[in-house]
């Protein structure tokens, strides 16, 4: 699914993953650097947790200030067997 707002195009994408490399997967797609939100959904559907993120987030102190939800995510794999994440990011072009 794609759309265009003011921030330029912007599109969706959803991967099933076992739960055991959700953190792994996440800091990822964080390093990636065109990823403005990241939606991590039960077998469900239900949201879990919603991470948005700002365009400057992979330089410099990620790990420091992404640590809690890290955190969050590794209980959560603990709890889960499969997981969801919704990826929604832009092409800043």
């Amino acid at each position: 699914m794609s759309q265009y707002d003011k921030e330029g195009k912007t599109w969706t994408e959803q991967v099933e993953i076992a739960a055991e490399e959700l953190v792994d997967r996440v800091k990822e797609l964080i390093e990636s650097g065109n990823v403005r939100r990241i939606i991590i959904r039960n077998a469900n559907d239900d949201v879990l947790l919603e991470i948005p993120l700002t365009a400057g987030v992979a330089v410099g102190g990620l790990f420091t200030v992404m640590l809690p939800v890290f955190a969050a995510l590794g209980a959560m794999a603990a709890l889960l067997a499969r997981v969801k994440i919704e990826v929604i990011r832009t092409d800043d072009n």
